[in-house]
């Protein structure tokens, strides 16, 4: 995935990890573009995405133990508490 979307991370708008690309943008309509920019290059490559484990348009996604949001990265809230207790 690194290699095949590499022109798109490096404009820091993309990030991939084994099977998990997330894109990151500043509206909607410049998603939507990178987005379909994203799956074409998969399908070209013979890359499928299961529609079922995807998430379109969120503000937040939980990733490896932690919250990754506009603000920055935080622990999931369950890991702080189970800390804290």
């Amino acid at each position: 995935m690194n290699k095949l979307l590499r022109d798109m991370i490096n404009t820091g708008k993309v990030r991939s990890f084994i099977n998990n690309v997330m894109v990151e943008t500043e509206n909607k309509k410049s998603h939507d573009k990178l987005v379909e920019e994203i799956l074409r290059i998969m399908e070209e490559n013979d890359l499928y995405v299961k529609l079922e484990k995807c998430k379109w348009n969120v503000r937040e996604v939980n990733f490896l133990e932690v919250v990754i949001e506009p603000d920055g990265i935080k622990m999931e809230e369950e890991k702080v508490k189970a800390v804290l207790n």
